[in-house]
């Protein structure tokens, strides 16, 4: 069975790129200059910035279903992202470098299924999470930091 791993629409947070520190600050958003890579991963180009670029670090409502499960929690962006992932088949580097808790969700927004594992031996989770008929996407979280990192869904 085919993934497909998808980043954030940057439309979400169109209204925030450009805005002042103070603008930014009364959103509880906050500007970052990225002083080292990795340590920056964006949401949505699924990607870690490079230094000198800037991220917004904000709060995003990942899972808004009206369930137990309903989160939300820190996240980066770049200002310069435009364009979200949408890979198929394979995971991004700022997945693969990085210990990943991974999520299964079924349509109603309910947890039915989660794991821990390195980046790079995620495939398989997803593979066999995926194939459960109850799971209609998964989340891919940072372990360390528990933030939301990407959706993946079949492709």
């Amino acid at each position: 069975m085919a993934y497909r791993i998808q980043g954030l629409d940057p439309r979400l947070f169109r209204h925030l790129i450009g805005q002042s520190d103070g603008t930014l600050a009364a959103q509880s958003v906050r500007r970052c200059l990225v002083d080292a890579t990795p340590g920056f991963p964006d949401r949505i180009a699924v990607r870690d910035l490079e230094v000198g670029e800037t991220a917004l670090l904000l709060n995003f409502e990942h899972q808004p279903a009206p369930t137990p499960y309903r989160a939300s929690h820190a996240i980066f962006i770049g200002e310069q992202s435009d364009r979200p992932l949408d890979l198929v088949g394979a995971l991004p580097d700022a997945i693969l470098r990085r210990p990943i808790s991974l999520r299964a969700f079924s349509a109603a927004g309910e947890m039915v299924d989660a794991c821990l594992a390195p980046g790079t031996e995620l495939e398989p989770h997803i593979l066999t999470m995926l194939e459960r008929r109850d799971v209609a996407c998964l989340h891919a979280h940072y372990a360390v930091r528990g933030c939301y990192a990407a959706r993946i869904v079949r492709a």
